[in-house]
């Protein structure tokens, strides 16, 4: 049967490493469309990172953003809803995470940009200049700590996995706690608030069931989608976590995984 919806992360699994799609996804997206396939991307990127993968993965439908935090549309460019954190439950995150891991620092997501603490580590993916830079409780007692959908924490030291652990101990009753990056960063949104959420509600307003959603990932922020979904893919350059949650697998980010799996739904 051919699937209603097909829900799919972005970094390390439809795109490439250098941030393209192949020939053979572009035309895979493109037959699944023409099949009446929804196309839905479930992503960690904020909304404001966009554009930037937009001519790689085309006009298509929706984008859920910031781990559930945000809803885009992609062929508009026009961000649709937020789900922000408390900043009450935001300020407490914080403040326990510093007191436990001193050298941890914050950046903040919200809908009209980003702030972080003057110690948050810039990369190449969040050089966008930031609306304000300051301690985390200036940002959150400011206009912007009402609105944060995302909380980032980053650690200059520790494991990726052992931060992750240590962060949902510290703060999970407090925030979803997740982590999509190579480095030891954690993406926290608010209670409840997950890729499987957003993308269940969006199915539900729709009435698209679950089990005609196929869902495809490969990090530990994929795994509530993952499990919500009715049918569920790994692609081979996963997460150990991730591979070991999922019985179906297909072939890694490099080599058209997700093409291959619209492919075989699709003859």
């Amino acid at each position: 049967m051919i699937p209603t919806l097909i829900a799919t992360d972005l970094d390390g699994t439809l795109l490439r490493g250098d941030g393209t799609v192949s020939a053979r996804t572009e035309e895979a997206l493109r037959r699944a469309e023409e099949a009446g396939v929804c196309i839905v991307f479930v992503t960690g990127r904020p909304p404001r990172w966009m554009g930037a993968v937009t001519k790689a993965i085309g006009p298509h439908g929706i984008a859920i953003c910031s781990n559930g935090g945000a809803l885009y549309d992609v062929r508009r460019q026009e961000l649709l809803e937020t789900y922000p954190m408390r900043a009450d439950d935001a300020l407490v995150a914080v403040l326990a995470l510093r007191a436990a891991l001193p050298e941890v620092s914050f950046a903040f997501e919200y809908p009209n940009g980003f702030s972080h603490e003057p110690a948050y580590p810039r990369t190449l993916w969040d050089m966008d200049a930031a609306d304000e830079v300051a301690p985390a409780e200036e940002i959150l007692a400011g206009p912007a700590g009402h609105q944060v959908f995302k909380l980032l924490a980053k650690h200059p030291s520790l494991d990726p996995d052992e931060f992750l652990r240590l962060g949902r101990e510290l703060v999970g009753e407090y925030g979803e706690v997740t982590r999509s990056a190579a480095v030891a960063m954690l993406e926290i949104s608010a209670p409840g608030v997950s890729k499987a959420s957003a993308l269940a509600r969006w199915c539900a307003e729709r009435e698209i069931p679950a089990e005609h959603v196929v869902a495809i990932g490969d990090m530990p922020n994929d795994l509530p989608m993952l499990a919500w979904a009715g049918t569920a893919y790994a692609v081979a350059n996963a997460h150990p976590e991730v591979l070991a949650a999922t019985s179906r697998h297909t072939a890694g980010h490099e080599d058209d995984g997700v093409a291959q799996v619209i492919e075989s739904l699709l003859d």
